[in-house]
């Protein structure tokens, strides 16, 4: 049975309709889907930018901290110097100290004469040379030229040893020398100082442990003291 025209537009219609409620379903089944995708990148992009965000404040902070520790460290080094320096200083001073009281014990002719003469023979038996020469200041010349003479037969009497010591005339000390004598053997390839210098100075060198914890106490950073 042929349709008429009325009929033919009610299906066309109804045609077009059913299309543009399929298609409508179809773009909304898209959007939805569209959504979907761009939520999940979207959380997807959030996350990953929060890790990176997290990642570099977490370097930031471990470099933070880095700086601290050095900058601390920095600080306590200085610290350290500055107390180093102080005690170097003030050990300084008291050599210094003990220089000027050498230098009075010098002054008196009795003690210092007693001194010499230890000094001189203390040399001389270190040294056990056949030829030995001893060199004094210019001022103590006339001085170390008595002690030699007292004090070689005393040489040979303990050392069971011949030897011949004399006071160098031709080279001497220097004047402001605090006192003392270097002895040396006849080719001059061996010397021992007895300077009333060296002796303080080897002196300082030995005890300094103990001066050091005797005047600061006992250093936190030692473990031992020799």
């Amino acid at each position: 049975m042929a349709l008429n025209d009325i009929e033919v537009q009610k299906r066309i219609k109804h045609m077009l309709a059913f299309i543009e409620q399929e298609a409508n379903e179809k773009v909304e089944e898209i959007d939805a889907k569209s959504e979907e995708e761009f939520s999940i990148e979207k959380v997807r992009l959030v996350q990953t930018q929060r890790t990176k965000i997290m990642e570099y404040y977490e370097k930031k902070e471990k470099q933070i901290e880095q700086q601290k520790k050095i900058y601390i460290s920095s600080i306590r080094n200085q610290a350290r110097l500055r107390v180093l320096t102080a005690q170097n200083e003030f050990v300084s001073e008291l050599l210094d100290d003990m220089k000027v009281k050498l230098i009075r014990l010098v002054e008196n002719p009795e003690v210092y004469q007693g001194l010499l003469y230890k000094l001189v023979l203390q040399s001389l038996l270190r040294l056990l040379e056949p030829v030995m020469i001893v060199r004094c200041r210019p001022q103590d010349h006339v001085l170390v030229e008595a002690i030699v003479q007292k004090a070689t037969p005393e040489y040979m009497k303990v050392s069971q040893k011949q030897a011949k010591v004399q006071v160098d005339r031709e080279v001497h000390l220097p004047m402001n020398t605090v006192g003392g004598v270097e002895v040396y053997s006849g080719n001059y390839r061996i010397m021992i100082s007895n300077t009333l210098e060296s002796r303080l100075d080897l002196i300082a060198e030995q005890k300094m442990p103990e001066i050091r914890k005797a005047l600061f106490g006992i250093n936190p950073n030692r473990k031992f003291f020799l």
